[in-house]
């Protein structure tokens, strides 16, 4: 058996992904995006077996766990969505349900589905037990990662995704703006995170979207701080990574403020590079742009201010259902950018036991240019 990864590009059919009645079209028309990438890579058949991926095929969302979930396609038809009876389904996915128990071989199921003399397309993060097993029982002639078929419909956001990341974006904003009224000192980082829970939920998000960086100075300067235990100081600087779901959407943002004071020359003179780094990553930003120059237009900028060695990390990443969905803004990605991708754009500059600053926005590609998701003040703000 042998495992390579399908090279496919972004195709232009746009597919709705959430009213129940839709999904039994989206999954048995053979002219919808990822049958149609399938057919253009060669690939007669997949399994799925990604929540992400599925939910954004049926608009069903499973959280399995250990249990084996895969959905079936092939581009003649006989779809299926293999799935433990712990999961009860009531509404019509538009594909065959094969059920199966705990003490079943879920594995055994699925070869009694998949075309054994076809290679078979299978997700990047499939656990490899299930691989494995099914490679043992000699399931399919060959196995490849089919996962950018999915991954690629997924960058180019449909006008209801648009709508959900923006309203996503809306409440992030809010919740920020209710963070910062809150922020003062003599609290715990880990106080913020949790009051973050209680924001989001006012707000109408479902939780975060990723566990809350909250690090006061110097712990910003490392950009995953592990949120914890020590306390707001005045004169601090503080920053604040937050997203929240809304509806399976995600959003993310950081911004970095001040407690109490004025920063002092030199920590506004790097904050204000990182600033000017991600408005520059911003301007580019249209069809046709390569994510290697946006991030080149923020990485530029700190370089030639002197701070190049001090941006650890890439501009950007891709957010959608999940907060890194797939395609980075990074050096080494040169492909370009297409109207309806939401990545964020987020340069920093981390100085060890001093200071961190690090300027977060999602932006939605268009046509000529770009739309920022985000609305809070990206000044110098002291609170």
């Amino acid at each position: 058996a042998i495992i390579s990864q399908l090279d496919v590009q972004v195709l232009p059919i746009q597919v709705s992904h959430f009213a129940a009645e839709k999904c039994r079209d989206i999954l048995l028309n053979e002219s919808i995006n990822a049958l149609k990438a399938m057919e253009e890579q060669g690939l007669n058949q997949m399994i799925i077996s990604s929540p992400p991926a599925i939910f954004y095929l049926t608009g069903k969302w499973f959280s399995p766990g250990e249990r084996m979930i895969a959905l079936y396609l092939n581009t003649k038809g006989n779809h299926k969505l293999v799935v433990n009876k712990l999961f009860p389904i009531y509404e019509d996915l538009g594909v065959d349900l094969v059920w199966y128990a705990d003490i079943e071989d879920p594995i055994k199921i699925l070869c009694t589905i998949v075309d054994k003399e076809s290679t078979l397309g299978v997700d990047k993060n499939w656990p490899a037990h299930f691989l494995i097993k099914l490679m043992d029982n000699k399931g399919a002639k060959a196995f490849v990662n089919s996962s950018p078929i999915i991954d690629r419909l997924r960058m180019i956001k449909d006008e209801e995704e648009i709508q959900l990341m923006k309203e996503s974006s809306r409440i992030n904003d809010s919740v920020m703006l209710k963070l910062w009224s809150n922020l003062k000192e003599g609290y715990s980082e880990k106080y913020y995170a949790n009051l973050l829970a209680e924001l989001y939920e006012e707000e109408g998000a479902s939780g975060f979207s990723f566990p809350p960086i909250v690090a006061t100075s110097p712990n910003g300067a490392d950009p995953h701080h592990g949120t914890g235990k020590d306390k707001v100081k005045n004169g601090d600087s503080i920053v604040l990574d937050i997203g929240g779901v809304y509806k399976n959407y995600c959003s993310d943002m950081t911004r970095t403020v001040f407690i109490g004071k004025e920063p002092s020359k030199e920590h506004a003179h790097v904050y204000n590079i990182v600033k000017s780094a991600n408005e520059k990553a911003i301007s580019i930003i249209k069809e046709g742009v390569k994510f290697s120059d946006i991030d080149k237009a923020a990485r530029n900028l700190i370089t030639d201010a002197g701070y190049g060695q001090y941006f650890t990390h890439r501009t950007g990443h891709s957010i959608g259902i999940e907060i890194h969905d797939f395609g980075n803004v990074s050096s080494v990605n040169d492909d370009e950018v297409k109207a309806g991708m939401i990545f964020s754009v987020e340069p920093g500059i981390y100085l060890k036991d001093n200071i961190g600053v690090r300027v977060e926005d999602l932006v939605l590609v268009t046509k000529d240019g770009c739309e920022v998701l985000n609305s809070v003040t990206k000044e110098i703000t002291v609170l």
